[in-house]
């Protein structure tokens, strides 16, 4: 049965621990570490540069199953990524070799069944480490060119989130298998029952890690790069709004407004008493002055720079 306990800034850090034990290795992703006495969660992040706020919504989800994260505009990215880089490195480089010596140990190697089983759990650790090892070269890096302010363009976190399967399946069979399949007594028997018992707690820490990925991550990813997106957008408005009239010609500046009321070229050449070519020079160099080269471009630009008014501009 799950905790239900939502836990605050001001709890004990080490009431937490008491509750649910199981939540030591979150300690150590978060790079949290032991002999914090009596303090709160809020003075343990604080002292140990962790974001309070990402820590208390990554450790309630764990513990309770579902989120209650009130803003996540007010998550760390950074945090999260410390977390869940450290995380697979605790799966990768800790938890898949201590469960296969445990394997070994509880297995009679000379026997087929057996080779095949380790067999199992071999291939069942390639696919994991293939999935987490391409989050660290394409997920995470992706996440850091967002931070920096760059928005790649061949890539986003929905592509990530349609390919983050479970990985599992293997580690389920490898589970059934063993218990169907390989009685044992004595010794074998105490070393296979213990590896079984890690293997179910591997299965647990895995779904709770894809789902603070899912739940969690992909959510305030997708955020991010909104904001990224509505900036991009801010930012040329911004430009066209800056970009300097003066640079322009009175000429210059008559031929846009003729073009904003929607005149073609030989009416702007009738209207201004020019050549059709003197027009065509004009809106060349318009464009190359402005890098604006559409209609509605030149309409807007033409509009917040005063140049015409827009009750006047039909739209």
């Amino acid at each position: 049965m799950k905790n239900q306990k939502m836990y605050e800034s001001d709890d004990k850090m080490i009431s937490i621990i008491r509750d649910n034990y199981d939540i030591l290795q979150s300690l150590g992703s978060f790079g949290i570490s032991l002999g914090f006495g009596d303090k709160t969660v809020k003075e343990v992040c604080e002292e140990q540069n962790v974001d309070t706020y990402t820590f208390l919504a990554v450790v309630n989800f764990t513990i309770n199953g579902y989120g209650d994260i009130d803003d996540v505009n007010l998550l760390s990215i950074p945090t999260l990524m410390h977390y869940l880089k450290a995380s697979h490195d605790y799966y990768l480089e800790f938890q898949l070799p201590f469960i296969r010596k445990e394997l070994v140990a509880a297995l009679d190697e000379t026997n087929n069944l057996a080779r095949l089983i380790l067999r199992l759990y071999d291939e069942y650790a390639h696919s994991v480490t293939n999935h987490m090892k391409y989050e660290e070269k394409t997920v995470f890096p992706y996440v850091q060119e967002l931070l920096d302010g760059n928005a790649p363009i061949n890539y986003d976190i929905e592509t990530f989130s349609k390919h983050h399967t479970q990985t599992d399946v293997k580690l389920k069979e490898l589970k059934n298998i063993i218990i169907k399949y390989l009685p044992s007594d004595g010794l074998h028997n105490n070393q296979l029952t213990a590896t079984l018992y890690d293997i179910y707690n591997n299965e647990t820490w895995l779904n709770q890690h894809a789902r603070v990925e899912d739940e969690i991550f992909i959510p305030v990813i997708r955020k991010l790069e909104m904001k990224r997106k509505q900036n991009d957008v801010s930012m040329k408005i911004s430009n066209m709004i800056n970009t300097s009239d003066e640079a322009l010609s009175e000429r210059e500046k008559d031929v846009i407004i003729s073009l904003v009321q929607g005149m073609s070229n030989k009416e702007i050449a009738d209207h201004l008493f020019i050549s059709t070519n003197t027009v065509i020079t004009h809106r060349r160099n318009i464009a190359k002055k402005l890098q604006i080269h559409s209609p509605a471009g030149l309409t807007i630009y033409a509009i917040v720079n005063n140049l015409v008014d827009i009750s006047s501009v039909k739209l």
